[in-house]
C-alpha cells in the first residue's frame, strides 16, 4: 500500500489485519527514522472534511508516548484515547464504543509501555499499604488488580504487572457490548501491545 503523507492511505482501511498493518509498518517508519507524516497544517485541512479512522489507540497519558507520533499516522487515521495507564472509566468505554460503532474502526489496540509510572506507583503503594486518596487513587485501585495477579514482592513487578494490565484492558473493552458484537461478527479486531521508551518498537502481546 502506498501512501501520500498528506492524505493518508489512498483506499480506505477496512479491516483489523490491514488496520494493525499499516500500524506496524508505520512503527516502523518511526524507528527507522522515515516518517512519512509530518503534521503539516495541509494534512489537517485535507482531512477535515470527513474522517475514516482505521484503528481507536488505548494508551497512557505519558508525554513520551504520542500515539499518532510512534505510528507516524496523519490526521484522519486514528482515534486516540488516553489515561493514566490506560485505564478504563465509563468515559473510556463509551469513547472507544463510540469509535467502533460510529466511526467504524476495524481495529482497537490497547498500548502500554514500558516503565510507566502510575504502574510504578501502584506498585510501591500495595508495598506500603498506602492506597493515595481521591481521584488518583481510583487509578491505583484500577491498576492493583495486575500486581497483585503478578505479585506485590517480584522484582520485576512493574514490567510485568503493565503487561497484565494491558491485557486486563484488552478483557474489559471486550466486554463492551458493541465491541463485542464487531469482534464476533468480524468487523473489528483487538489487540495489546507494548511500547518500548528506549528503541521506539511497539512489541504484540500474544
Amino acid at each position: 500500500m502506498t501512501t501520500d503523507p498528506s492524505t493518508g492511505p489512498s483506499v480506505p482501511i477496512a479491516n483489523a489485519d490491514e488496520a494493525l498493518a499499516e500500524l506496524i509498518a508505520g512503527n516502523k517508519r518511526f524507528v527507522s527514522g522515515r516518517p512519512e507524516h509530518g503534521h503539516q497544517v495541509s494534512a489537517a485541512a485535507a482531512a477535515s472534511g470527513r474522517q475514516q479512522p482505521h484503528a481507536v489507540v488505548l494508551g497512557c497519558i505519558d508525554s513520551r508516548v504520542p500515539l499518532e507520533a510512534i505510528f507516524d499516522q496523519t490526521f484522519g487515521s486514528i482515534c486516540v484515547v488516553r489515561s493514566g495507564a490506560h485505564v478504563v472509566d465509563r468515559a473510556v468505554l463509551g469513547s472507544v464504543g463510540f469509535a467502533v460503532a460510529e466511526l467504524g474502526v476495524p481495529l482497537i489496540m490497547v498500548l502500554g509501555h514500558k516503565r510507566c509510572g502510575a504502574v510504578k506507583a501502584t506498585v510501591a503503594a500495595l508495598r506500603a499499604g498506602e492506597v493515595p486518596a481521591g481521584d488518583i487513587g481510583y487509578l491505583v485501585d484500577e491498576i492493583a488488580p495486575a500486581v497483585r495477579a503478578v505479585g506485590v514482592e517480584d522484582a520485576d513487578a512493574p514490567e510485568k504487572a503493565m503487561r497484565a494490565h494491558v491485557g486486563r484492558t484488552v478483557r474489559r473493552l471486550q466486554a463492551v457490548d458493541v465491541v463485542a458484537d464487531a469482534v464476533t461478527t468480524g468487523r473489528a479486531g483487538i489487540v495489546g501491545a507494548v511500547y518500548d521508551l528506549d528503541t521506539g518498537l511497539v512489541d504484540l502481546l500474544p
